[in-house]
């Protein structure tokens, strides 16, 4: 008989005989048929290669092997439940590490402070918080969340839209009053612009006008960045003009610091994701925080649903 007959169905089959010391009543708590019961002590004796019970037709009593085994059982069967109970408690549990990656500008400007408030009404929960530009696998680095932007095509993560994050064309006052007046689409061929190098079609500008009709303008400059941040202050500092998401210039647009080019002319948007490592959603703290920062972030300015 092969050892695969000594599963943990047969031992529990086995120590509830043991302790009720009727096969029939066991198979009446089981709901399986007394058959079935026998031919699962049977198994298992032939298994081990020894007779774990006697029986008669008044009663069912432990033979020295079986008083042995089912001591052992006891022990096995105990170590599987509370292995069982660690793991329930461990996906109930409001205390572990989550690790997050996100787009490096979103997370420096906005989803920081997100996680400095889900932290507060958190406490037992660490965030070990990454940020990159670049598509990271998160089974590999074993990342429980990412916030990305841009399209995404990694089918096996569970994927959440967030909203679209809106984009405008800004630069610096000076440097509209240097390179103004700006009015239509092709007034734009020979500025400088600032690009994000790593941006794919960052080359042109798709501009929709108010009626609908879409404008493409060739976009070129001196200065290429890999880098929103980067783009951010070279916006600032009169370097060039360039599309930027709302909630990287929201503040400087707030503040007089950048203004719009072009306001009735639109970007086409960026769509905003939040992607889960399947294995990782269930655990109540990486559901605590994807929920979390799924509504804050649909507050952050120039994200629209």
């Amino acid at each position: 008989m092969e050892q695969s007959h000594v599963s943990l169905d047969r031992m529990r089959t086995f120590v509830r005989i043991a302790e009720r010391g009727n096969l029939a009543a066991v198979a009446r708590e089981t709901g399986a048929g007394q058959s079935t019961i026998t031919r699962h002590l049977r198994e298992l004796e032939e298994a081990l290669g020894v007779s774990l019970l006697t029986r008669t037709t008044r009663r069912t009593a432990l033979t020295e092997e079986g008083t042995r085994y089912y001591a052992q059982c006891l022990n096995i069967l105990c170590l599987v439940e509370q292995a069982s109970q660690e793991m329930r408690q461990t996906r109930q549990a409001t205390a572990g590490t989550v690790r997050i990656s996100c787009t490096a500008a979103l997370g420096v400007l906005h989803v920081s402070r997100l996680i400095f408030a889900f932290q507060d009404q958190n406490p037992g929960i660490r965030v070990e918080f990454s940020l990159t530009d670049e598509r990271v696998d998160l089974v590999r680095e074993g990342v429980d969340i990412a916030i990305r932007l841009g399209p995404l095509t990694d089918s096996s993560m569970k994927l959440r839209a967030l909203g679209e994050s809106q984009r405008v064309l800004v630069a610096a006052p000076d440097w509209l009053h240097r390179n103004g007046p700006l009015k239509r689409p092709e007034d734009l061929r020979d500025r400088e612009g600032v690009r994000l190098s790593r941006v794919h079609g960052s080359d042109r500008l798709v501009l929709q006008a108010p009626k609908g009709k879409h404008h493409v303008v060739p976009f070129h400059g001196r200065l290429n960045v890999d880098h929103g941040l980067a783009a951010r202050e070279a916006f600032l500092a009169g370097r060039g003009f360039g599309p930027a998401h709302r909630w990287l210039v929201e503040d400087c647009l707030q503040d007089g610091r950048l203004d719009l080019v072009l306001p009735n002319y639109r970007l086409p948007p960026a769509p905003l994701s939040m992607l889960i490592a399947p294995e990782r959603a269930s655990l109540t703290r990486v559901r605590l925080c994807a929920d979390f920062l799924g509504s804050e972030i649909a507050k952050i300015p120039g994200i629209g649903r």
